[in-house]
């Protein structure tokens, strides 16, 4: 048994070395233009080297670096971050736009923001004075955790005091409790 075991091991370690050997073989090769090339003469790393770029992967990055490039556009287009009625939590479904808005600062230190808190016109004006700058205060924070520096962001409540929707239904309170991003 420890024969034949010896055997199989030797007879596939000299398929292995056999077809090593043959790809390293100097045999003409067609590149993607059809032209007949030969790797005589060339080194082992030379032959390894990496190939050209082929134009439709190029074309494909290019795509697709576009379409990052809109896609951060659109989430930086977005300013507004909304909360449950009474929280200041911010939800995940606002990660990505506080992301865009994130990077952007981070790539340009010198620019200003400031973080507005809105709630809804339902509760006290001081309740809704404080509950507006926990909104401001909780997306700053998300902010500072990228990286963003306090020297970027300022933040102010409103409370109650600027609707974005006028009305006295859920819609309405639902559109006024916010934070806001607004660029300086």
């Amino acid at each position: 048994m420890k024969t034949q075991i010896k055997n199989t091991m030797s007879a596939t370690s000299a398929a292995l070395i056999l077809s090593l050997v043959a790809a390293c073989s100097s045999t003409p090769v067609a590149d993607k233009t059809g032209k007949v090339s030969s790797n005589q003469g060339t080194t082992p790393a030379a032959a390894l080297s990496a190939p050209e770029a082929d134009p439709r992967a190029v074309a494909r990055v290019e795509s697709n670096t576009n379409d990052l490039n809109a896609q951060m556009k659109g989430l930086l287009a977005k300013r507004s971050v909304y909360f449950d009625y009474d929280q200041f939590t911010v939800k995940a479904e606002f990660q990505s736009v506080l992301e865009a808005h994130g990077k952007n600062l981070l790539n340009n230190k010198s620019q200003k923001i400031v973080i507005q808190g809105n709630t809804d016109e339902r509760g006290g004006r001081e309740y809704n004075l404080a509950l507006g700058a926990k909104r401001a205060d909780a997306v700053r924070k998300v902010l500072n955790v990228m990286g963003v520096s306090d020297n970027q962001i300022e933040t102010v409540s409103f409370g109650k005091e600027k609707p974005k929707a006028q009305g006295s239904n859920e819609e309405a309170f639902a559109e006024n409790r916010r934070a806001d991003i607004v660029y300086q």
